[in-house]
């Protein structure tokens, strides 16, 4: 699938992380209308990913299961173990501590109603557009299945990978509605990657 064939309206539009430069970049862009559940979250492995679509992300950031892993500027990065997914940006070190996370009950619920609203969504709307930063061949194949038995309708999964290549590259992988593409990875985390994403937004609206 051609970056030119994502253009188009969209009832809604997911992040599904790895960091959170595609809810940066959604947010941008104009095309962020609510928070997804791994918005502010890492989550390296799109397979980790893919396990908690399938068990409708139960279990998912348990108390018995977090770790503080470092204290970031403003706030605690905490480690779901199970899971292998990160939380960067809700645990902040004015109301926690590396041993007390006083804000749990507050995060969870928060969660909670992201992880209502995503599935919502996803029965309901009636073309979704999911963009995952970091994905293999084999995880976005997986992916594309668990998505299928999840949307109700029409979807779009846009996969941004990032390599040593000069500019954005389209990636031909032969996956019916998906749109695979690489970007300079010493480009990701400043100003410079702009233009790619609103190459890649370009022509998408949120209806």
């Amino acid at each position: 699938m051609k970056v030119s064939e994502l253009s188009g309206p969209y009832d809604a539009i997911f992040s599904l992380g790895q960091n959170c430069m595609p809810a940066i970049q959604l947010e941008k862009n104009g095309l962020r209308p609510f928070a997804g559940v791994l918005d502010w979250m890492m989550s390296d492995t799109l397979s980790d990913v893919n396990r908690l679509l399938l068990s409708r992300f139960d279990p998912f950031m348990e108390l018995p299961d977090l770790r503080v892993v470092s204290a970031g500027y403003k706030n605690y990065m905490v480690k779901d173990e199970r899971n292998n997914v990160v939380s960067v940006h809700d645990f902040p070190l004015s109301k926690n501590t590396e041993h007390h996370l006083a804000t749990y009950d507050e995060f969870k619920e928060k969660l909670n109603r992201r992880i209502t609203r995503f599935y919502d969504k996803a029965s309901t709307s009636r073309r979704t557009l999911f963009i995952r930063l970091l994905g293999t061949y084999e995880e976005v194949l997986q992916l594309q299945t668990i998505l299928r038995g999840i949307v109700a309708h029409d979807f779009t999964l846009l996969v941004v990978n990032y390599s040593e290549v000069t500019g954005l590259v389209e990636c031909d992988w032969g996956i019916d509605d998906v749109c695979v593409v690489e970007i300079p990875s010493a480009e990701l985390w400043n100003y410079r990657s702009d233009p790619y994403w609103q190459h890649l937004f370009k022509g998408i609206a949120l209806r």
